[in-house]
């Protein structure tokens, strides 16, 4: 066998049907697309078309969102981590990290962390450092007298702060506000108070006017009419 005479496999490479070609090729005249027709005509696409019914990507309901910023962790399970153990494809004595596993044939692929599951049984003290366990994982580790290492949970961002400062100069404005108002309202009552004790006053030290009958019984000669 020399490389000159290496070939494929009969059947291997079909070759291309060559429609148009005269009726004698069974693919002439009409080139395989029948009589007429839009799809007889080139440049057309009727994916998903259903002759004007609602078609089926319509008529199935949609649920949910594709997080772009989801985060693909690999699974290990504690009875596989004791099966490489056995095997000598880990070692007990160091601790077990992602690239430990990659290198055990454990964790494959691309992957943005390890999570220790809890399937199996694991007899070997070992040290883990993954990016996430299960706490029947965690328990089962720790029962053998190993330990699981986790990362320190990330702290949750602050307000901006700007967007902090606006929202307490909002808050202390608000109080200020309603002590404004609150002692308004208490002056508007005080003053409206006084008015109504100096009406009071008033009218106590003003004097007493005769009534009409009494006005016309004390008038008299003095007032310049004749007596009756």
């Amino acid at each position: 066998m020399r490389l000159n005479e290496l070939k494929d496999n009969l059947g291997a490479r079909r070759p291309r049907t060559r429609v148009g070609r005269g009726i004698g090729s069974g693919k002439g005249k009409r080139s395989g697309r029948g009589d007429k027709g839009q799809k007889s005509r080139s440049g057309v696409s009727l994916l998903g078309f259903e002759g004007g019914q609602m078609p089926l990507y319509r008529r199935l309901p949609k649920r949910g969102f594709k997080n772009p910023f989801r985060k693909d962790y690999a699974e290990v399970n504690v009875g596989r981590l004791q099966k490489a153990i056995d095997t000598k494809k880990l070692d007990a004595a160091t601790p077990v990290t992602l690239d430990t596993l990659r290198a055990a044939g454990l964790v494959t692929g691309r992957c943005d962390g390890v999570r220790l599951l809890a399937k199996g049984e694991i007899k070997a003290k070992v040290t883990i450092e993954v990016s996430g366990a299960s706490a029947a994982a965690i328990a089962a580790v720790e029962k053998a007298g190993g330990k699981v290492v986790l990362p320190e949970p990330k702290a949750k961002p602050e307000t901006r702060g700007r967007a902090k400062a606006r929202a307490e100069a909002k808050a202390k404005g608000g109080d200020k506000d309603g002590s404004k108002s609150k002692s308004g309202g208490e002056g508007k009552g005080k003053g409206k108070k006084a008015n109504k004790a100096g009406a009071e006053t008033a009218s106590d030290d003003a004097p007493e006017t005769p009534s009409g009958q009494e006005a016309d019984s004390k008038a008299g000669p003095d007032d310049g009419q004749p007596a009756a």
